[in-house]
């Protein structure tokens, strides 16, 4: 969140660009994500290993599969850096005092109504995105395999997002954390946030099927992370909740996303990270490798 206070500052002096973002820019942006889809939207033809995508979507993975997903997306940087940023934010009254500042000072949106606006837009689009997506990914030939496909591989992004709000909602019961404009007593953990980032990460997960540039898809990947950014960041500027909040439903969302989508649709997606720890007689060498 904080990159966007360095890469942005000079919003605050152009009116016109907030107003096109807060209100046209999400809408143009969510029909040119429509038009590139349809395109490619047929999904036509197989993976690399000759099966569909959403084909082996299955509710019996094996222990195995589910354990291996569930530390995989535990380990990965999307979820346990947020995980450190929320802890961080403890400490003494930052947590409070950037809430403050943001809501106060709204440098990106210019006010709270209008960063209230622009978190529903962001994570709407991220919902498109997630769905686009999923729609484009080959997922065979013959229309009846096809429908059959997406229909089981779009259930596993379902579930996905409903263990993330199901998550969130029982959170925001146990913490009874007032929120920063005193609107209601459910400010931790942010629903837009981890809704948002578990559509985003699924829709990154998908990109790993489609055919395009490398270059391409590196774009597309940053794209869906800034959406997460700054749906966080919007609810910040809007008084809606804290650093901490924002940063813990940017973690749940990702674990749920990638846990979910890793352990159920049935496909080995390409691992962007690595961590590995080799003891040696002296010393215990550690290996992390992140591919973005």
């Amino acid at each position: 969140m904080i990159p966007l206070l360095v890469f942005f500052p000079w919003i605050k002096q152009h009116q016109i660009i907030v107003d096109m973002f807060t209100t046209c820019y999400m809408k143009r942006l969510s029909l040119a994500l429509v038009l590139w889809a349809l395109t490619i939207l047929t999904g036509c033809g197989t993976l690399a290993n000759g099966r569909g995508w959403g084909q082996d979507a299955t509710l019996f993975p094996g222990w195995d599969r589910v354990g291996r997903a569930a530390l995989n997306a535990a380990l990965e940087p999307e979820t346990w850096v947020p995980v450190a940023g929320a802890a961080i934010f403890q400490i003494g009254s930052l947590d409070k005092n950037l809430a403050n500042w943001a809501a106060k000072r709204t440098p990106i949106f210019q006010s709270q109504d209008n960063a209230d606006t622009a978190s529903e837009a962001l994570q709407a689009t991220s919902e498109a995105a997630c769905v686009i997506t999923a729609l484009a990914t080959p997922s065979g030939e013959e229309s009846g395999d096809w429908l059959l496909a997406k229909a089981k591989g779009l259930t596993v992004g379902i579930a996905a997002v409903a263990l993330t709000e199901g998550t969130t909602d029982l959170l925001k019961y146990t913490t009874n954390r007032t929120r920063p404009d005193h609107s209601g007593r459910d400010s931790f953990p942010s629903g837009h946030a981890s809704r948002t980032a578990a559509c985003n990460t699924l829709a990154t997960r998908n990109l790993q099927y489609l055919e395009m540039p490398g270059g391409a898809r590196t774009g597309l990947r940053a794209g869906f992370l800034a959406l997460t950014l700054s749906t966080g960041w919007a609810r910040l500027e809007s008084k809606k909740h804290y650093p901490s909040d924002v940063l813990a439903g940017m973690a749940i969302g990702h674990f749920f996303g990638a846990f979910i989508n890793d352990a159920f649709l049935g496909l080995d997606s390409p691992k962007n990270f690595f961590f590995a720890v080799e003891p040696s007689k002296r010393d215990i060498y550690c290996t992390l490798h992140w591919a973005f």
